[in-house]
Parts: C-alpha cells; sequence; structure tokens
C-alpha cells in the first residue's frame, strides 16, 4: 500500500492516507517506527499491526477513559470516537469490548435518568433529552415501563402547579387572554400537554 499524503491534525499526530483513501491517525513516534513516509509504502505485515493491535488497543483504552469521567449512550461514545478518527470497524470493536464488562449500557443509562429526572421533567422532555443522546424510543419506552414497575410514578398536573408557583402566578389572571397565552405557551415548550396545562390551570385549590 502506497502512503499517498500525510496531514498534521495536531502538534503530536497525523493523518494518514493510504492508496488515496484516509486510512488512520497517528502519532510522531509511531510514523517513525512503521517508516511511514509520503510517497513510500507500507507493508502488509506493519499494517494489519496498525489496525488489528495499535489503534483498537487506543480506542478501547480512550473508550475507558472517557467513560470513567462521564455517562454516555453507545451513539455518544460513538461520536467520540469518530471524533479521534479512528476508523469504524474499529470505533465497533471499542463499543462492543466496554459493553461486555458493562460500562456502557442505553437501557440502564435511560432508566437513572428518568428516575432522577421524574419529578421535575415531563415525559415528552425527559424523552426528548433521551432522544438527543441517540437513544431510541424503544428502549425509552422500555425504561419508563421499568422504571413505573419500581414505583416511580410521575404527576405532571402537580410538577405544572409547581412551575406556576415558581413563576409567581396569580390564578386570578386566568381570565386574562394574554397572561393564560404567556404561561400556557412556557409550559407547552417545557413539553407538557395541553390537556395537563389546563387541568393544573384549572385546579385553584391546589394552590
Amino acid at each position: 500500500m502506497q502512503v499517498t499524503k500525510i496531514l498534521p491534525l495536531d502538534k503530536k499526530r497525523s493523518r494518514v492516507w493510504l492508496d488515496e483513501e484516509f486510512a488512520f491517525v497517528l502519532y510522531k513516534g509511531e510514523l517513525r517506527r512503521f517508516n511511514i513516509r509520503e510517497g513510500g509504502e507500507l507493508n502488509e505485515k506493519d499494517y494489519i499491526e496498525i489496525v488489528h493491535t495499535l489503534l483498537p488497543k487506543r480506542a478501547k483504552l480512550r473508550a475507558m477513559n472517557l467513560l470513567k469521567s462521564h455517562t454516555y449512550s453507545v451513539k455518544q461514545l460513538e461520536d467520540k470516537l469518530r471524533e479521534g478518527f479512528y476508523p469504524e470497524e474499529i470505533i465497533s470493536e471499542a463499543i462492543q469490548y466496554v459493553s461486555s464488562y458493562g460500562y456502557l449500557d442505553d437501557l440502564r443509562l435511560c432508566e437513572e435518568y428518568i428516575r432522577g429526572h421524574l419529578a421535575d421533567k415531563s415525559r415528552m422532555r425527559i424523552s426528548m433529552d433521551l432522544k438527543r443522546k441517540g437513544i431510541s424510543s424503544e428502549t425509552i419506552r422500555e425504561a419508563f415501563e421499568n422504571c413505573s414497575e419500581e414505583g416511580f410514578i410521575q404527576d405532571e398536573t402537580e410538577q405544572v402547579k409547581n412551575l406556576l408557583k415558581k413563576r409567581r402566578f396569580d390564578p386570578s389572571l386566568c381570565n386574562d387572554r394574554k397572561e393564560f397565552a404567556k404561561q400556557f405557551s412556557y409550559l407547552a415548550s417545557k413539553g407538557y400537554s395541553s390537556e395537563t396545562i389546563r387541568k393544573a390551570l384549572g385546579e385553584w385549590d391546589s394552590f
């Protein structure tokens, strides 16, 4: 394989193209170790060592280190590894590796997030937050069901009332169409349904 291009990525690393296609990122010392230079040749033995040993090991370590400081969904961790220009097959290998040790579990991540926000966020807002993490609707739905079976019950009407209290909303202003529309729009932006909002606004005795 011919090394057709080498471009610096930062002070320590460079991107390498083989036969006109981007291949991987290596450190300067590794370029010297494998005698990789623009216009030169990379033999099959060295190529195999790079893509089957060196880079998979590095990707696994990178994934482990990321998970030590933050909770990621599968999609988020894949994206972080892509930022390091790892080939897709190596990213998949790293994901499988950390998953096999239980460090990566979208269902568990969903359940933990739901338990932590069930009291202060609407179901719709929680679902949107989780989808932004790249988690599927099916996994989110299963997580909600599991949390419900565990006794984590959500009362969105009470949440809306509490939000209105924090906003110092005066129930007597409900007949003010402008004020009503203002509060309604705010609550809808938080993911609460029209039915839930109207119910909360109508239960004055609870304020």
